[in-house]
């Protein structure tokens, strides 16, 4: 009897490209499952085959209806533990019962194609995956490999960075690495937007040298970088205000994030930028600010999701947060505060700008009976100002900003 499930990577060349020792492992099991190109490098292979269809959990179900009683080999392409099945094989099975034989990963090929390091590269898949954030994941990164499906191509990516300005990359796209159809070149983005490609690819991005374009480093960007209402005030969260706000969200990188009341949008692209793995959901009411909000989510590339709706109606559909910041409530402050707190994750955060006193006692008032440990700070900064070739300082309003934390 086996009692240890052989996890093979395999190439687009096949039964050719693979070990000795693991073709024979693969011609002596009884068992071999896989995805359908996959198996059919194995044409006159008499063992039973198992398709991978449905999902991991139905596939690895079959796999446990025969792994003990019989010799079983599970195919996968390239480096099964890269984005691949193996992690999720060890973690049900145990890693004393799964060994892992890897082959070329995608990436390393079409990085040895290009004739360029890896070591130093962003390494995202967007295969199953929403292209949504991929902006600030690699905004001012140098050197970029992208996994992709039928939904994310080459040139639904092209169109993508185009709509962010992200024009300082050039493109390597790799079809049908290791096959006797590859095709590795450089496209420029707009040839890429309208180009067709082989569902079986890679793409590398890389910032073309003396790139124009500044990196924009840091957080709590300055107020006249964001697009916003004039000459109204107090319709953006100011610089100042923006650095202790993000300080009290406390965002880890996978960040879940409600942005309540966004007005431009400022503190949902800080946040965005800072939780560049999570997701970021900027709620506005006025139909005004609207524009204004999607101007600074480009500005920034800083790919949040704008939804126009009056909290806390809103927030029905969205994913349970692990910070919510509330900018403006329309006179609900009680009842959004109420329920983003029944939704905030374990060690969640609630963060209110409040500038009067109303508002700070209301939201006080409304993170304890919610049962959340709040706190409040007082900011009131000045900022210098020229006058006859010395600098005076200017008051800004004085501005509460008030948290409450989950336990």
């Amino acid at each position: 009897m086996g009692n240890v499930i052989h996890v093979i990577g395999i190439g687009e060349d096949g039964a050719g490209g693979l070990t000795p020792d693991s073709l024979s492992l693969v011609n002596n099991s009884e068992v071999l499952l896989g995805g359908e190109r996959q198996l059919g490098f194995f044409s006159t292979y008499t063992g039973v085959k198992i398709v991978l269809q449905g999902g991991l959990k139905p596939f690895t179900d079959k796999l446990e209806e025969v792994w003990r009683e019989r010799r079983t080999v599970v195919l996968a392409s390239g480096d099964p533990l890269f984005f691949g099945i193996a992690g999720y094989l060890v973690r049900r099975f145990g890693p004393e019962h799964v060994e892992v034989i890897p082959h070329y990963s995608s990436v390393q090929l079409a990085f040895a194609r290009l004739g360029d390091s890896w070591q130093d590269a962003e390494l995202i898949s967007l295969h199953g995956r929403p292209i949504q954030g991929l902006a600030q994941r690699m905004d001012g990164r140098h050197k970029v490999a992208l996994l992709t499906d039928g939904n994310n191509t080459p040139a639904v990516i092209a169109a993508y960075l185009l709509e962010f300005g992200m024009k300082e990359y050039e493109a390597f796209v790799c079809e049908r690495l290791g096959g006797d159809g590859e095709v590795c070149r450089f496209w420029g983005l707009e040839e890429m937007a309208a180009g067709e490609f082989d569902a079986l690819n890679v793409v590398i991005l890389r910032r073309k040298p003396g790139s124009a374009v500044p990196l924009r480093r840091g957080f709590a960007f300055p107020d006249e970088e964001f697009r916003q209402r004039k000459p109204e005030k107090g319709l953006i969260t100011k610089r100042e205000v923006r650095a202790l706000v993000l300080s009290e969200l406390n965002l880890s990188e996978d960040a879940v994030v409600w942005d309540i009341g966004s007005g431009s949008g400022a503190v949902a692209a800080e946040c965005a930028r800072i939780a560049r793995l999570g997701r970021v959901y900027a709620l506005e009411k006025s139909e005004e600010n609207l524009a204004n909000m999607a101007a600074n989510r480009l500005r920034f590339r800083a790919d949040f999701e704008i939804i126009h709706e009056k909290a806390p109606q809103g927030l029905a559909s969205l994913p349970d947060p692990d910070a919510v910041f509330i900018g403006g409530s329309g006179g609900e402050l009680a009842d959004i505060i109420a329920y983003s707190a029944a939704r905030l994750r374990p060690e969640g955060r609630i963060v209110v700008g409040a500038i009067t006193v109303e508002t700070l006692h209301g939201s006080m008032e409304a993170l304890r009976s919610a049962g959340l440990a709040a706190q409040v700070t007082l900011l009131q900064a000045s900022r210098g100002k020229p006058i006859l070739g010395m600098t005076r300082f200017d008051a800004m309003n004085p501005v509460y900003v008030v948290s409450g934390s989950k336990n």
